[in-house]
């Protein structure tokens, strides 16, 4: 038991943390302030807990220091346990940064003297997201997993439903709640069918749970749709582009960056507990991986609005994340180290990089919202000039989203395919021709998400505004550009010096594979992070030395001003440029068979034409094509049950009487 009254324990740091986090909204909530300094407050309140939390889980990563405490309470369900180890530490590091870096972008983003209606409500449910999402990284007892997991699932629902005078925020916001529920319940199975197993509430130690058998298949299922339903794996994934794309930018920073994750943490802490793990779970989920990580970013490549053309690339980093640790599994159940380790290893640093870069690309996105009044990709163009800083900052998360080298997405994606070559070339049949099957995959995947942001870059940014900005519009404020400033410098600082990551993720790894830590296999001894550090080094040094040598030539030489060629045209206007339609227009095509894409194309009959439009809207086919029209059959062939509800008080009483006869009769 670690002693309270060391105040630099990694655990009494990350309590003050949570605690400073959850308190931060409270003075703007109980107007003990003025709004605008109580917004203030409750940014540099939070940035005080990403502080201490930081520092309390690099001190439980470096020192692979495990501490628990426990409450007492009255619930019958064993002590009230919570603590941190390594993993946890892990995915408390994006929990407590990238929520502070949001805080105080919203004081230009969000002032709260100009939304004096929800200012007080979004700032105090937002801290209490943040330190829920902390404690149930800390619980070690189901039941306040449990309870930590619903005030973070109410709190996200009412941060996220903040503009709720708007209906597709209201839509957005109940497919949320209902969907995170359903979820919920999932795991209202998954611990008392642990309980059954262990005969406690209390988490069991790593690899004490045999998984073989059909009870820890059921635990398995469970806590696949449970945390996969978090965390916006396909075909789960219904709720997360209306909501990521209706709430305001820096939730969605956080919804996409840290909430999914914390869905990633709970399944990887499950899987923890399990030793011996069949083949087919591991088969499972790398095939789930594989759906997310094509289709995620297929879908992306449709969309026209940036933040939901966002969203749907935070289902295809779930895929990458996905592959990585059903490699892992497999590479367990197959006792392949190399696999088991490297998968495990770069899924986890994909956790930390997809917060960074998936946060910076959100930000980056507010900021172009506000200056272009619309999240309409095609009403946006040449943005570069109004926003320079943002243009800048952007490309970087678009690069790292992208997995290019020397930036941090690079490094994670890396691992997981050193893991899946480990599996490819392995000698268990089916694991290698599983695994081989997931490297093309996440290729294509690779290919396809520089080609969407070719597009989203290009059109956003460069060229010519395609209509008049809006007069009211604002560009950077200094605490976005801020913000988004330390998270570049996180996803440049990870690409560049991997080397130094590697024994925070040995020791995560060592606290979710125990059986890897047994065998003293480690990421840093069989990943080459010493020469793709050197390598990324290398590479910088080129890019910035070309950059200044270009830049001193242009400099130099004398270069007239002239307005762009416009191919023969005499008079161009910024309607023949590319839109985001006509760019994806092809690979949208290769993928229609799961896109089901709405084409509308000028008619081309008439000798001289007239007005036309190309434009392809790409739906949501698994909400409204699968699920939507499911649930109107079951509706409709249910509706006969409705007369059981008539009001009649007497009769429900006989409905109690007869369901305890039954379930007295089944007990015997």
């Amino acid at each position: 038991m670690a002693v309270i009254g060391d105040w630099l324990a990694p655990g009494v740091l990350l309590i003050l943390a949570s605690t400073l986090a959850a308190l931060s909204g409270v003075p703007m909530a109980f107007r003990m302030t003025s709004p605008r300094t109580g917004q203030k407050v409750a940014a540099f309140m939070m940035g005080a807990a990403a502080a201490i939390g930081a520092g309390g889980s690099v001190s439980a990563l470096l020192l692979r220091r495990t501490e628990t405490f426990e409450f007492s309470w009255t619930l019958p369900f064993g002590p009230c346990e919570f603590g941190v180890d390594p993993l946890s530490a892990l995915f408390l590091l994006p929990i407590f940064i990238v929520p502070a870096c949001c805080a105080f972008y919203a004081l230009d983003y969000r002032p709260a003297d100009a939304y004096p209606r929800s200012a007080a409500k979004l700032t105090f449910f937002f801290g209490l997201l943040t330190s829920a999402m902390a404690w149930v990284a800390m619980a070690r007892n189901g039941v306040l997993f449990l309870i930590a997991w619903e005030i973070m699932a109410l709190a996200a629902w009412l941060v996220l439903s903040t503009e709720d005078e708007k209906e597709e925020v209201r839509e957005a916001s109940a497919l949320y709640l209902i969907t995170t529920h359903i979820g919920t319940l999932a795991l209202f199975a998954f611990f008392p069918l642990l309980f059954q197993a262990t005969g406690s509430y209390l988490f069991p130690a790593a690899g004490s749970v045999p998984a073989d058998g059909v009870a820890p298949a059921w635990l398995f299922l469970a806590a696949l749709f449970g945390f996969g339903m978090k965390m916006g794996m396909m075909p789960l994934h219904i709720w997360l582009p209306s909501a990521h794309a209706s709430a305001p930018s820096h939730v969605s920073a956080v919804m996409s960056g840290v909430v999914l994750k914390v869905g990633v943490y709970g399944f990887v802490r499950a899987m923890s507990f399990f030793a011996g793990i069949p083949l087919w779970w591991g088969i499972a989920v790398l095939l789930l991986g594989i759906v997310s990580a094509v289709a995620g970013v297929a879908f992306a490549i449709g969309q026209h609005d940036l933040k939901r053309l966002l969203a749907y690339h935070s289902i295809e980093n779930i895929g990458i994340i996905l592959l990585g640790l059903g490699g892992s599994l497999i590479g367990r159940a197959t006792h392949n180290g190399p696999l088991m380790v490297l998968g495990m290893a770069g899924a986890l640093l994909h956790v930390l990089n997809h917060a960074t870069f998936k946060g910076l690309l959100f930000l980056g996105a507010g900021s172009v919202i506000h200056a272009a009044g619309t999240r309409e990709i095609d009403r946006m163009g040449g943005l570069s000039r109004r926003l320079p800083r943002t243009a800048i900052l952007f490309l970087v998360g678009a690069a790292a989203i992208c997995g290019l080298p020397p930036l941090n997405g690079f490094v994670s994606e890396l691992l997981v395919y050193l893991g899946l070559f480990a599996g490819a070339t392995g000698k268990h049949t089916s694991a290698a021709a599983f695994t081989a099957l997931a490297v093309p995959s996440l290729a294509l995947t690779g290919g396809l998400a520089l080609a969407c942001f070719v597009k989203v870059y290009g059109v956003v940014f460069l060229g010519t505004p395609r209509v008049a900005l809006p007069e009211e519009a604002h560009g950077e404020g200094r605490w976005m550009v801020g913000a988004m400033s330390v998270l570049a410098l996180v996803c440049v600082a990870i690409g560049l010096a991997p080397v130094l990551l590697g024994g925070l993720l040995d020791a995560a790894v060592a606290a979710s594979v125990p059986s890897a830590d047994a065998a003293g296999i480690s990421p840093s001894g069989l990943a080459p992070l010493g020469w793709i550090t050197a390598l990324d080094l290398a590479l910088a040094a080129g890019c910035v030395g070309a950059t200044l040598l270009f830049l001193s030539r242009t400099k130099a030489a004398a270069s007239p001003l002239a307005p762009t060629w416009g191919c023969a045209y005499l008079r161009p206007t910024p309607r023949i440029q590319y839109t985001a339609s006509s760019f994806a227009d092809m690979i949208v095509s290769l993928f229609r068979g799961i896109l089901r894409p709405h084409r509308r194309e000028p008619e081309l009959g008439r000798l001289l034409p007239g007005a036309g439009r190309f434009e392809i809207h790409v739906p949501e086919a698994v909400l409204d094509l699968a699920y939507l029209p499911f649930l109107a059959r079951a509706n409709e062939r249910l509706s006969v049950l409705r007369g059981l509800q008539h009001g009649r008080l007497h009769l429900y009483i006989l409905y109690m009487v007869f369901t305890l006869a039954a379930l007295l009769a089944w007990s015997m």
